[in-house]
């Protein structure tokens, strides 16, 4: 019996950091405080010169929710975030610390705070 503890404890201690390691660490929260619900959220590298792919897909992002993002495991530092709302108007943040950064408050005024 105790053999069988100490493998299924050993096996669960194997599993929680396998899936830590799959976890990014620019992993974060984006809340929505815009005071209108995003249709398109893309999050690219600021290297990059194009926007990634739309990370909601068919989801939307309500005013007042939040989303968690979460990145396979990399090492890009900076990244940029563009919100697109249902009438095609867009609003983008650019060369956010996402190492740095657990939690994206987009706000209405166009300015988004980061913690």
């Amino acid at each position: 019996m105790k053999k069988i503890t100490c493998a299924l404890l050993g096996f669960i201690i194997a599993a929680l950091f396998a899936g830590m390691s799959f976890a990014g660490p620019q992993d974060f929260t984006l809340i929505n405080r815009t005071g209108a619900d995003i249709y398109t959220v893309n999050v690219s590298p600021s290297s990059s010169g194009d926007w990634e792919e739309d990370i909601m897909g068919s989801d939307i992002l309500e005013a007042g929710e939040s989303v968690t993002i979460r990145f396979k495991v990399g090492s890009t530092r900076y990244w940029d975030i563009q919100a697109i709302f249902q009438d095609g108007t867009s609003i983008s943040w650019y060369n956010i610390d996402l190492l740095e950064t657990y939690t994206v408050t987009l706000n209405r005024d166009g300015t988004a705070e980061l913690e």
